[in-house]
């Protein structure tokens, strides 16, 4: 299937595209809030696989897959990384909501009343600055200076956008977490 998407045959890009399509979506949600805005950042991404595939040497990888599969999260993780620079000006020009910020900080933990998908859809919230920050921080394992250098921004603007994207986030799960209490007290 490599050897064939290196020689540009459409039957094996799709066959990859089918494979790997799943797997793309899942990383790019964590970047994007809406479908267009994912749907792009993966078509992009597959792009510069494909473009680019002729890189990668699966004889040196014991398990192909896998290794092809990190290859392929670093295309996307810096194409949402792209993505978020060429909207910058747009994104940065948004602000939270005045009901966001009235949402009261609760000390009781309710973590374990949420699922691993209201828990995603609560991260999704943030504003794109935050959101992105969070993501290359908490669960790709980048520095503030990484992070800073990747979204051209300071390593204090790092920082502050994660602390806000906590506090943010902090936030809206207090706020889920206590709909979803009273929802089960009246069962």
């Amino acid at each position: 299937m490599l050897s064939g998407c290196r020689n540009n045959e459409r039957g094996s890009q799709k066959e990859l595209y089918q494979l790997l399509k799943g797997y793309a979506m899942k990383i790019c949600y964590r970047y994007q809030n809406r479908a267009e805005q994912v749907e792009e950042v993966v078509n992009e991404g597959f792009t510069k696989l494909f473009k680019n595939i002729h890189q990668f040497d699966e004889n040196r990888h014991a398990d192909i897959s896998i290794a092809l599969k990190g290859w392929f999260k670093r295309i996307l993780i810096n194409t949402c990384i792209d993505y978020y620079r060429k909207n910058a000006s747009y994104i940065n020009g948004q602000t939270l909501s005045e009901e966001t910020e009235k949402i009261a900080d609760h000390t009781e933990n309710g973590l374990d009343v949420l699922s691993y998908k209201e828990i995603i859809a609560a991260i999704r919230e943030l504003s794109p600055a935050y959101r992105t920050v969070f993501n290359l921080f908490v669960i790709e394992g980048m520095t503030h200076e990484e992070i800073g250098d990747h979204l051209g921004i300071s390593i204090g603007a790092s920082k502050s956008n994660l602390s806000k994207a906590r506090e943010n986030l902090r936030k809206i799960l207090a706020k889920k977490t206590d709909l979803k209490i009273y929802v089960e007290s009246l069962r």
